[in-house]
């Protein structure tokens, strides 16, 4: 069943005109005919979690902010910087009502009078058709004052960011939104309370929020039976890697994944095998291929000692040395640590000394057990969660490729002590 991706390719959908002709906008008339206690509700029937990674039930999210007679703050994240997603930048591309739709309606149930789309820097063409998007909606009466005549009113900005994988984290979005360095923040206080100039703030991710219209056209309780139990409604994966057919596509939660990686996806090149695969982006911790039918859903992967994450399935054939895996994820990590943590700024740092000395032929089986113990003190003991993004596969990889990292130590051992021929 298609929500998200229905007819996604048709032309013209980037625009007003198309998108109404569609039904776009009619979810909107909807929720504001409702009250706001009336479209929350509707929204924590439906259990929809988060899609930006964490997972967290979107509707619980609202209801977190607190009530009074304050300005608060709606900011969506559509800093799509994990390795591997690219699933927000198809839906920002293709349908920017979709997204602007469902900001709305969010809005009106948190009782936001301010909204951000806070964009990757690098999407320069995803951020020229929101700004389009945009203009067709204020232009219509969908943005600015008493909405379609309700007494519901919104200012929405599109910020572009500056290139910074921390600023994918929520805080240090925030920092980067208020014109700082993207920074981590301390939590408690959460965004929740104290967020967007210290106002209570509500951040989604953009597929999150490009549900939210589907929902309300549905009703909580009907999207609610879709997928799992615990993991309902349908979720965008973007597959790449070693498969034949890498892309987006969008699943019911609880499909097994070998439905996905062989299934959608084509599986491995010909000859080929799968020898481990990121779930969740290259933040999760790698599965093998004796995983491939487990259930692609939150709680499942969870269970397995993985997550779900962003929905990023990265497949990685039997070709591919796990020491060139683990090396570029150190890699990556380490490049974007904001320096801010000592476990996070050292430990990358190290991870990937430790990795090269492999390399090198320069380790001893000693060094496993040292870079295993790196990676526990990581993890747990940051401000926000990239020290744990890398140190997560990083740890997983070693727990079920130890055989292979300690082969590759002896056979550069050995290598190195060859005499060089004249």
């Amino acid at each position: 069943m298609k929500i998200l991706f229905d007819r996604i390719d048709e032309p013209g959908l980037n625009t007003l005109e198309v998108y109404e002709r569609r039904g776009g906008y009619e979810s909107l008339r909807k929720a504001l005919g409702m009250t706001p206690e009336a479209l929350l509700s509707d929204l924590e029937a439906s259990n929809l979690r988060g899609r930006g990674g964490a997972g967290f039930q979107m509707g619980k999210k609202v209801s977190f902010l607190p009530h009074g007679a304050i300005d608060r703050y709606l900011v969506c994240n559509a800093d799509e910087s994990e390795p591997g997603t690219f699933k927000d930048r198809e839906l920002m591309q293709k349908t920017p009502h979709l997204l602007i739709e469902g900001l709305i309606i969010a809005s009106y149930a948190a009782r936001a009078s301010r909204s951000f789309i806070y964009i990757r820097g690098e999407y320069v063409q995803q951020a020229d058709v929101l700004e389009a998007a945009l203009a067709e909606a204020r232009a219509a009466g969908y943005i600015g004052e008493r909405i379609l005549g309700s007494e519901h009113s919104l200012s929405l900005v599109l910020h572009r960011g500056a290139g910074a994988y921390i600023c994918g984290e929520e805080t240090g979005l925030l920092d980067s939104l208020e014109g700082k360095r993207g920074n981590p923040r301390l939590k408690p206080p959460f965004p929740a309370n104290q967020g967007l100039y210290q106002g209570p703030t509500l951040i989604n991710n953009v597929e999150t929020l490009a549900t939210v219209p589907a929902i309300v056209r549905m009703g909580g309780a009907e999207y609610a039976r879709l997928g799992t139990e615990t993991s309902t409604g349908t979720k965008l994966v973007s597959v790449s890697g070693h498969v034949q057919r890498p892309g987006n596509y969008e699943i019911e939660l609880g499909v097994p994944a070998r439905a996905i990686i062989y299934g959608l996806a084509g599986g491995p090149p010909q000859g080929r095998s799968v020898k481990c695969w990121f779930p969740g982006g290259s933040s999760s911790p790698v599965m093998t291929a004796e995983d491939l039918d487990l259930p692609y859903d939150f709680d499942s992967l969870a269970k397995a000692g993985s997550m779900l994450g962003s929905g990023a399935i990265i497949v990685v054939d039997d070709s591919t040395r796990i020491l060139d895996v683990a090396l570029k994820t150190a890699r990556f990590y380490r490049h974007e640590s904001c320096g801010k943590c000592t476990p996070c700024r050292e430990g990358t740092n190290w991870t990937v000394h430790m990795l090269e000395r492999i390399d090198r032929g320069e380790a001893t089986p000693m060094d496993i057990e040292i870079m295993v113990s790196v990676q526990n003190h990581i993890i747990g003991n940051c401000l926000c969660v990239l020290g744990d993004a890398m140190a997560m596969p990083i740890g997983s990889m070693i727990a079920k490729f130890r055989d292979e990292f300690e082969a590759h130590i002896e056979t550069r051992r050995l290598q190195a002590l060859e005499p060089v021929q004249a």
